[in-house]
């Protein structure tokens, strides 16, 4: 809407700064590939003091690529450990199962729970009916809806909670760590927090909860938003829904009856991805990013004043008609051209690049293989994705749901 009124690049002035907003798909590449060298991260103090001080969020330099490689390992690691992937498939099955007899079903609460209880197993070894669990969910729900609230610090206000929401997570997570300390035993679970406590002499007490509640965060709120727009999207495009339950069809009679997923199996998922791709394409969680020029910069026609916040909107390139065919339609196939993928950048870019894109990835595509082999779905003629300014459902994605055969299948 902006690009149509003002243009792909404009001026305005945001977050108290005068502020260049740009919807070009190749400036956003130069900015976000310029990290430290012209720009730099620069979110508002008010999502400092919710994030915290140690968040990859706002950190940057050699602090952010040490705190960065921890998350990066966690998620390479994941990605390719049979105990990870047979827990989040196991995890699904399970869900799904909870669905029978039901008629309708609050989609987006259950795959919040899903994501969460999935990244709380393997960062703490806590179980997902835990009290500490649902604990850590309650919290995170708060600080999730004062993340994206107006900053008004005033009793009772969202941001408030938040902040508040914050503080108890990360009390939590110390109580944890003090527990694991007080067993003295080494590596007593192989979770994530233990690893990273193994590098107790080169993190702080306050990076390691930083990293571990980044993870978290990361883990749960972006990658159960992903699954609920691609389950809106393909409830809207039976073509679709058909195509991915056919390639899953053929997966599972390639396997014994009960045998679990596994690598080889993803990389035979290639509708799948495309499916995950297009869902980011139409339905960007992340809209922007927050950066500042730390120096004059010049790039094409465009000048940039050095202390200038700098906004990539990373939305605007994927709803453009220059670089998309009928860009508002769902379209999976239009990934078979490999000059798709560049002109899309959901996962960011440059030294920001996402750390858990791959891991999430896997994860979404395991749970899609069983939904789509036990269901089908209708998603209410009232019910859509909205800007809030991260996506919301109008009405939480309320589900009509049927078992696609009397028989679960595993």
């Amino acid at each position: 809407m902006y690009a149509c009124r003002y243009g792909k690049v404009f001026k305005s002035h945001l977050f108290g700064s005068p502020a260049i907003v740009s919807c070009d798909h190749e400036l956003n590449m130069f900015i976000l590939q310029n990290e430290e060298r012209l720009f730099e991260a620069s979110y508002p103090k008010a999502m400092h003091d919710i994030l915290g001080k140690f968040s990859l969020l706002v950190i940057s330099g050699d602090l952010h690529r040490k705190l960065r490689n921890f998350v990066v390992t966690f998620n390479t690691v994941s990605k390719s450990s049979p105990r990870f992937l047979n827990f989040a498939e196991n995890l699904a099955i399970t869900m799904l199962e909870s669905w029978k007899g039901c008629k309708e079903i609050d989609f987006l609460k259950d795959i919040r729970k899903f994501t969460l209880s999935l990244m709380v197993k393997s960062v703490l070894s806590i179980e997902p009916e835990e009290p500490r669990a649902l604990k850590i969910l309650d919290d995170f729900r708060t600080y999730m809806k004062g993340f994206v609230s107006l900053p008004l610090n005033f009793p009772g206000s969202s941001y408030s909670k938040a902040v508040k929401a914050r503080t108890r997570l990360a009390s939590t997570m110390k109580g944890i760590i003090n527990e694991r300390e007080k067993e003295k035993v080494g590596l007593i679970t192989g979770d994530f927090l233990d690893v990273i406590l193994s590098k107790r002499g080169i993190l702080t007490d306050g990076q390691i909860v930083s990293v571990a509640l980044d993870i978290l965060l990361g883990g749960y709120e972006t990658t159960s938003i992903l699954i609920a727009l691609i389950v809106y999207f393909l409830g809207h495009v039976p073509k679709a829904f058909q195509t991915l339950k056919e390639e899953h069809d053929a997966i599972r009679k390639s396997k014994q009856a009960g045998e679990p997923l596994d690598m080889e199996d993803y990389r035979k998922m290639e509708f799948t991805k495309n499916v995950i791709y297009e869902s980011m394409r139409c339905g960007n969680v992340v809209k922007f990013l927050h950066r500042k020029a730390i120096q004059d910069v010049k790039y094409k026609e465009y000048f940039i004043p050095s202390g200038w916040k700098v906004i990539p909107v990373l939305s605007g390139p994927h709803l453009d008609p220059s670089l998309h065919e009928s860009p508002l339609k769902f379209n999976p196939w239009r990934w078979k051209n490999q000059e798709t993928r560049k002109t899309v950048m959901p996962f960011g870019g440059g030294p920001r690049l996402c750390p858990g894109a791959e891991l999430a990835k896997v994860e979404i595509a395991f749970f899609l293989h069983h939904l789509v082999l036990n269901y089908r779905w209708k998603v209410k003629e009232d019910d859509f994705p909205v800007a809030y300014p991260y996506v919301e459902f109008r009405r939480g994605l309320l589900l009509e749901v049927e078992p696609a055969q009397e028989e679960f299948r595993k």
